[in-house]
């Protein structure tokens, strides 16, 4: 087993305890969603448009809300993860709402050995990126499973969030922007659920826009956009103030949140 294996078994069993604590809180808001309520932002719909019987493959999708979102609009849908317990529970919502996602557990840079199709849609977002220890295969399955003319569209926090350490709920710069080197973090409960008693055990690594471009480029992929915003639709990091639209930003704004990519492959 190398290295990198054993990081993401750590990570993987770490999930598999936060599936349970996420489903249950009150960020999933697992009641609202099986009532109808979509769990996707309005620049994620926007950006792929009607995706009505449209195939649409979601890589890294945790417990499968987002993934069973875009089955709500019409899209025929695959998503993939790590975690064995967020792929249970995603197939059992997908069974109770009647839909007909499918899911697979894998780790997301082994998807072409579970995955044979190709897809209009490959779609990913938040906290995903920085499970990876190199971009280059990430990119390379994503080109792998479009078809040509297919659309990539990710959604992600910047690079400048993750140099922070955010473990005394303040923001201290620690890490470096282009860090080779695995990131380790151990801590008392997960963002959904800062108070569970679960032990978060994580390895992380640090990918600048630079790298995460490229990656795509590489593949084969033409990128439509970049767009980076100083908000973010979550408030999972220390001090952020709520604004009027319901997104969160730092209180000096002095650098971006979240950025979104799209691109095409040609």
């Amino acid at each position: 087993m190398d290295t990198s294996d054993n990081f993401f078994n750590i990570n993987k069993a770490t999930w598999n305890e936060k599936v349970k604590v996420h489903a249950n809180s009150e960020m999933y808001d697992m009641k609202a969603f099986m009532a109808g309520n979509s769990s996707l932002m309005s620049y994620e719909i926007n950006a792929l448009g009607d995706v009505n019987g449209k195939s649409l493959l979601h890589l890294q999708c945790h417990f499968g809300q987002d993934t069973l979102s875009w089955s709500r609009l019409g899209a025929k849908c695959v998503g993939v993860d790590i975690s064995d317990e967020g792929i249970k529970l995603a197939q059992k919502i997908n069974k109770e709402l009647q839909l007909d996602a499918r899911f697979e557990c894998c780790n997301v840079l082994e998807t072409s050995n579970y995955i044979s199709e190709s897809f209009d849609i490959v779609f990913t977002s938040y906290g995903v990126i920085g499970w990876l220890p190199d971009l280059k295969p990430w990119g390379r399955i994503i080109a792998e499973r479009l078809r040509k003319g297919g659309t990539f569209y990710m959604a992600e926090f910047h690079p400048i969030v993750w140099m922070f350490d955010y473990l005394d709920d303040k923001a201290i710069m620690k890490y470096g922007y282009m860090q080779d080197d695995a990131i380790y973090e151990e801590y008392e409960g997960t963002y959904a659920d800062l108070m569970s008693s679960i032990t978060s055990k994580e390895y992380g690594w640090n990918h600048g826009i630079g790298e995460i471009v490229s990656a795509l480029t590489e593949a084969g992929l033409h990128i439509d956009y970049l767009r980076e915003y100083d908000e973010c639709p979550y408030d999972v990091l220390p001090n952020l103030e709520k604004t009027k639209s319901g997104m969160y930003v730092t209180k000096d704004k002095l650098y971006p949140l979240i950025f979104e990519i799209k691109a095409t492959k040609i």
